[in-house]
């Protein structure tokens, strides 16, 4: 493909509408396969970053819970 491009070219001085076009659908296809290998291990670190957020939040507030939590004795007089 890219040497009907190249050709393209150079027989013709001028850069033709089709020309870019054809470029920009190459150059896209090669994001989007690159985007795709990326994607899945993307969303695994996103998830996992997700859950410590959450179990950090948990324990943090489990141990101030029970830092302040008051202490109640009821004592038969």
């Amino acid at each position: 493909m890219e040497r009907a491009v190249a050709e393209a070219a150079v027989s013709d001085d001028r850069i033709s509408r089709n020309d870019i076009e054809s470029k920009l659908r190459e150059l896209r296809g090669e994001i989007d396969d690159q985007v795709e290998a990326v994607r899945v291990p993307a969303v695994a670190v996103a998830v996992a970053t997700v859950v410590t957020a959450v179990v950090v939040a948990y324990w943090f507030g489990r141990r101030r819970g029970r830092k302040r939590q008051t202490v109640l004795e009821i004592r038969r007089i």
